[in-house]
Formats: C-alpha cells, sequence, structure tokens
C-alpha cells in the first residue's frame, strides 16, 4: 500500500479527485503515522482525531456529490499551539494556559477550513513563542526527526518537525524574530514568513505585536504557496492587517529568473560555521547556473539587530502579558493572601524561566527613566535598519543569506546560556524588524553523522512574496540540495 504520508498537496489532490484514496483513508493514515512516530519527537501537544476524522468525511461527501476540492481540499494540517481553534485546547505551551479551550478560531485556520483542510492538532512550542529550541516548552521538548539528541529549532519546532518527520502535509507557525524560518533550516523544510500584515494576526496569541507573523510550512515551495495564498489577504479584525490585493503565488512558479539580481550583504556571512557557509555558496553558484547575477551588498546596521529586537520585543511580551494575572481567564493560584499575592503567585506558578525573564526585560526598559535609553533608541535603530533593506532593494530584486549560523545544536547545549541562544536568530530578525517577507529553504547538510540540514533565507521587498516564491522554487527544482530524514 503507498504511503500517504510522502505526497504534496497536488499528488495528493490528484488521488482524491481520480478516487485512488479516500481523505479519511489519508487522514488515518498520518494519525498512525503520529501514534507510532511522535513518541520520539514530540511534535503535537493535542491531536484532534475525531475532529480530523469528521473533517475529512465531509471531504469525501463533497466529491461524492460531484463537488471539486477547494485550494487544501483533503490536506492534512498541523497547527501551532498559540493560533486558536475553536474548542480545541491553546495552551501556548505554558501550565500558564494549561487548561485554556479557544472559544473562537483564527482567522488563518477559519480560511484554511473553508478551502477544505483537514486539522490533524496542536503542534508543540516554546511557550508564548519565546525561544528559538522548543525546550521552553511548559511540557517537554520537541526534537530534531534528523537527529533525535538534537533541537528541531524554535519557537515553531512542533510545526516544523512535523512536517519533516512527516506527522502533517503542511502547518501553520507563527514567526516574530525567526521562529518559523530558523526551524525550517533546522529540519530541512521549507518555512515562510509573509510580510508583516499580509496574513491576519486574529486569533494568534499576542507576544509582540509589531512583529508576529502567521506563516506556512511545507516540503516544497509549491505547498508552501498554496497555503500562504489561502491564509493571505485583508481581515477587518485585524487592523494591522494589509489591504493589499494576494496575487496567485503559484502562476509566478515555474518561470524564469534569468536576469534577476541576487544582493549578498558581507555583514551575513561573519562568523559562519564552515560548512553552513560552503553549502550557501554552492547555492549562490545554482543561482548563478539559472542566469541570476550575484551582487556584494552592504546593510550596515545589521550589527545591532540583535539588541534592538530583544529591546522591543520584550518590551512588548511585557505588555501583552500583562493579562496573565489569574483573574479573568488560565492558570489562578490557590488560597492568595489578596490581591497582590494572586497576581505574584499565579506568574510565578504559570510563567517559565524564559517567559519571566523577558517580562523583566521588557519591563525594565519601558520604565521610568529607562524608555528613552532603551526603548525609544531600539525604535530609532530599527528604522535604520529597515531603510537599509529599502536601499539595497533599490539595486537587487532579492537577497540570499543563511537561515542560521549554526547547524541544529544538542538538546540542553544552550538552554543555560540565553545570550547564546538568542544569538541563533542573528540572521532572522533583521527581516523581522523591517517587515519584510522571507523563506527559508533547504540548502544541504553538514558532512557529520548523521547529516544535518542547511537552510538558505531569501528576502525580498515588501509585498513581493511572489518574487519570493518564484525564485525558492527554481532553486528547489534546479536542485535545491533538497533531504528527508
Amino acid at each position: 500500500m503507498p504511503d500517504w504520508t510522502e505526497l504534496t498537496i497536488n499528488e495528493l489532490q490528484s488521488l482524491l479527485t481520480s478516487r485512488q484514496v479516500s481523505a479519511e483513508e489519508v487522514t488515518r493514515a498520518h494519525l498512525e503515522r503520529i501514534a507510532s512516530k511522535d513518541s520520539e519527537i514530540r511534535a503535537y501537544l493535542t491531536v484532534a482525531e475525531e475532529r480530523a476524522l469528521e473533517q475529512a468525511r465531509a471531504v469525501d461527501r463533497r466529491l461524492a456529490a460531484g463537488e471539486p476540492l477547494g485550494p487544501l481540499g483533503g490536506v492534512p494540517v498541523a497547527v501551532k499551539d498559540v493560533i486558536l481553534i475553536r474548542g480545541l485546547a491553546n495552551t501556548c505551551a505554558s501550565k500558564m494556559l494549561e487548561n485554556f479551550i479557544a472559544p473562537y478560531s483564527a482567522t488563518a485556520v477559519e480560511r484554511m477550513e473553508q478551502a477544505g483542510a483537514i486539522i490533524l492538532g496542536k503542534t508543540n512550542c516554546d511557550e508564548f513563542a519565546m525561544g528559538s529550541s522548543t525546550e521552553n516548552s511548559g511540557f517537554y521538548p520537541t526534537h530534531n526527526p534528523h537527529d533525535l539528541s538534537r533541537v528541531p529549532g524554535g519557537s515553531s519546532g512542533g510545526s516544523a518537525a512535523a512536517v519533516a518527520a512527516r506527522l502533517a502535509t503542511v502547518a501553520l507557525g507563527s514567526d516574530t524574530g525567526g521562529s518559523i524560518r530558523q526551524p525550517a533550516a533546522f529540519c530541512g523544510v521549507v518555512g515562510m514568513m509573509g510580510t508583516y500584515g499580509r496574513v491576519s494576526r486574529y486569533g494568534l496569541v499576542a507576544f509582540a505585536s509589531s512583529l508576529d507573523h502567521i506563516g506556512p510550512f511545507g516540503r516544497s515551495v509549491r505547498d508552501v504557496a498554496r497555503l500562504l495564498g489561502v491564509i493571505a489577504g485583508r481581515d477587518p479584525r485585524d487592523s494591522t492587517s494589509a489591504d493589499v490585493p494576494v496575487e496567485n503565488y503559484e502562476a509566478a512558479l515555474g518561470r524564469p529568473v534569468t536576469g534577476f539580481k541576487i544582493g549578498v550583504p558581507e555583514e551575513y556571512f561573519k562568523g559562519l560555521n564552515p560548512e553552513i557557509g560552503d553549502n550557501i555558496q554552492k547555492g549562490l553558484h545554482l543561482f548563478g547556473r539559472l542566469g541570476c547575477e550575484i551582487v556584494p551588498i552592504r546593510l550596515p546596521h545589521t550589527e545591532y539587530a540583535i539588541a534592538c529586537y530583544y529591546i522591543i520585543c520584550t518590551a512588548e511580551a511585557s505588555s501583552n502579558l500583562a493579562r496573565y494575572d489569574g483573574v479573568r481567564y488560565g492558570l489562578r493560584a490557590p488560597n492568595p493572601a489578596g490581591l497582590r499575592d494572586l497576581y505574584k503567585q499565579t506568574r510565578h506558578q504559570g510563567f517559565g524561566p524564559e517567559v519571566k525573564r523577558r517580562i523583566m526585560l521588557g519591563t525594565y526598559v519601558l520604565s521610568s527613566g529607562y524608555y528613552d535609553a532603551y526603548y525609544l533608541k531600539a525604535q530609532q535603530v530599527r528604522a535604520l535598519i529597515t531603510r537599509d533593506f529599502v536601499e539595497a532593494f533599490d539595486e537587487v530584486d532579492a537577497i540570499v543569506t543563511p537561515t542560521s549560523p549554526i547547524p541544529p545544536f544538542k538538546l540542553g547545549e544552550r538552554l543555560n546560556d540565553p545570550l547564546q541562544m538568542y544569538l541563533a536568530d542573528i540572521y532572522t530578525v533583521t527581516a523581522s524588524l523591517a517587515g519584510i517577507p522571507g523563506i527559508s529553504i533547504p540548502c544541504g547538510t553538514t558532512r557529520g553523522h548523521p547529516p544535518l540540514p542547511v537552510g538558505m533565507q531569501i528576502l525580498a521587498r515588501h509585498f513581493d512574496e511572489a518574487r519570493l516564491l518564484q525564485l525558492a522554487e527554481a532553486f528547489e527544482r534546479e536542485g535545491g540540495f533538497h533531504i528527508h530524514p
């Protein structure tokens, strides 16, 4: 019997429409694989078996009635546990929300379900999406499918691992400073963050509101383009979602990229792991074979990006997480001595160490006497980083960098060294600060045993997702150094 978990969206839907397989059979195949494999990977926090099977039967009934499949009809999808799905637990991988059931669904989820998607469950992540390894989950760490002793990246490590291990066809994650792109690189899959405002944040639990994005994972660029096309677009329930037309992203795929100018910033190749550098250089050579022109560029304010990002994101996290006070919803500490003690004990018991660290940092940089020196200064630096990109895109069509300076690291290796953990985001936070779209695609492996995935990041100007996907798919089609765990 064929393995239905290996298929792309187009392959799967071709078999569904020709009635060679049913949506229920495909869903059961994924649920069986989750049951047999996820005990070692730990990608999922919640598996919604009955809900998924009912959605699959509904797809089969529509097919039997002669109705066409939607863009995601019959496609098994996993969703990061910071994105609300009505009736399912939404824990944000935190003890604070361990028993919270979502009262409504995110816009991105509603659009997927309207397109016929089958939601398998909710995936593990760093608590409240704060981390780069999925080790900060309040429940258990997720393991990298390529090497179970290593991290899958974070914070969307569960979604990336689920797609890499064929526990879902595609998945949704969230990206604040690299939380889709970095785990995509670590797990050898494709992960994309659109322009800020391209996808509605309604129903995404807030971490840093000026930086948060929802975006797709897939095992192919075409699958990511399909999922992005479904979830993108203006949403009146999110005031930051952009009223900009959504292009037909799949129509851009397959077009030649001859003559595209690709910028390579020297700042992204300092202190880089040599094996990652070698693979990125091979990737740039491949773009040259495709007819692209490789252009050295400068992004001079890159060196300030990590400090700038961790001031802004912690300040916004401090404000956003003030709502978890033991009064309205979520955890409430028992038998408090008074209101102040209720707040103190609830937050002490509910939040993990990394969340507490970021709340304290954020409260400090927003405090009287420090606001101008830290938060205001960081916003000014953010404007300079954005200007660097705007000026670069006057000269080039896209920018190529490594996604991460290092390969996937061992579980526990950086857990007690927050600064080293934060530096894992050094190549991804810049695009987040500038609000431009970025994608990570597989670009070879290290030479160790087992070989570990390397990710290449491609960046484009605001709302130029179609060009980004066009370049990524051309790279993938030409060879792309794709790997399987």
